[in-house]
């Protein structure tokens, strides 16, 4: 079976991704993407698309940013 990969020509802003990573994890993320028979780029874009995040916008396994300073909001 063929990689998936996006369409020629489809992307509206197209950025390159310049950060620096261990390469054992870019290496890990590449299989997962050939597993499931996706281009890394298709992947990426489907993990930040599909990605929980709590109420404060961040990832559930991340440590929760400080509420102080937070008002309660009624919810009567």
């Amino acid at each position: 079976m063929a990689i998936r990969r996006r369409e020629r020509g489809t992307l509206i802003d197209p950025v390159t991704l310049g950060w620096v990573v261990q390469k054992e994890q870019r290496e890990k993320f590449i299989a997962i993407a050939e597993r499931a028979d996706v281009s890394a780029a298709v992947l990426f874009e489907q993990v930040v698309d599909h990605l929980e995040l709590t109420d404060q916008g961040i990832p559930p396994w991340m440590p929760s940013k400080n509420r102080d300073g937070e008002l309660p909001i009624d919810s009567d």
